[in-house]
């Protein structure tokens, strides 16, 4: 079991709707990066932003962007996440992808879709959560609405890093930090939100506010808050172990089951 946990996070103003300049992008953002980066964290639809039209923007499963993030782990030797479009069997999903440095990978499809939005006509809702190991790491990848929603994060499965990637508007930025911290002191997890910053096709504005709390909710990132950043940051198991072994409240959780 390792000790350390490199996290990058980065927060982009996203092109609306344009793959290709997205990735060229993000990728010249990632080449930026120190080697030493365990997992590089992406915001929520880092390929095209928040949008509906997912007819015409849907990749298939094992498509461009996934091979384009299999290549980069390989580059880097790290992990990559995020989510796209993705199509599948004739449904469309919001899918995050958890891409391991050998090019495999595992994927999340978003739980909560955002009503408010529409999204729930358009994208079919995921069942299942996802608990990955990593470099001796439980992690939980969940995206943005999933974090109004504590039941289904709860850390039932003892994990060590809880991940929102999101596209959270300007208008609602002070619940995100809100639910930041409070998921990360009630599951006793860090906890790690990467949204982005500017204006959308919609003209939705968004302020960012990524950022990294620790198992007792104490803010550890940098307050570059309202700009494009890229952000590198050290995570400790033995806060984790240490923390928990003197506050032991997750063995109180109440016993139930999602149904």
């Amino acid at each position: 079991m390792k000790d350390e946990l490199i996290i990058s996070i980065i927060q982009p103003d996203l092109h609306w709707e344009d793959a290709v300049a997205n990735r060229s992008s993000l990728e010249q953002s990632m080449l930026s990066i120190n080697d030493s980066t365990h997992l590089v964290i992406l915001p929520e639809m880092f390929t095209t932003g928040f949008s509906m039209d997912a007819k015409n923007l849907a990749e298939e499963h094992e498509g461009e962007t996934l091979g384009w993030m299999q290549n980069m782990a390989g580059k880097m030797n790290s992990a990559i996440t995020g989510s796209i479009i993705v199509k599948e069997k004739g449904k469309y999903f919001n899918r995050l992808y958890f891409v391991f440095p050998d090019g495999s990978y595992d994927w999340y499809d978003k739980k909560h879709t955002f009503t408010l939005a529409g999204e729930h006509r358009t994208y079919t809702a995921g069942k299942k959560k996802l608990i990955i190991d990593y470099h001796g790491w439980k992690i939980c990848p969940l995206i943005c609405y999933d974090l109004r929603f504590p039941v289904w994060a709860r850390n039932t499965e003892d994990y060590d890093l809880l991940i929102y990637v999101a596209n959270w508007p300007k208008k609602r930025i002070a619940a995100w930090d809100a639910l930041l911290r409070a998921r990360a002191i009630e599951n006793m997890s860090y906890c790690v939100g990467v949204n982005r910053v500017g204006l959308d096709g919609n003209d939705h504005e968004y302020v960012g506010h990524s950022a990294v709390y620790n198992v007792l909710g104490d803010h550890i990132s940098k307050s570059q808050f309202e700009k494009e950043f890229i952000d590198t940051v050290s995570l400790s198991k033995e806060h984790i172990v240490t923390t928990r072994k003197h506050l032991q409240f997750l063995n109180d959780r109440d016993a139930f089951n999602l149904i």
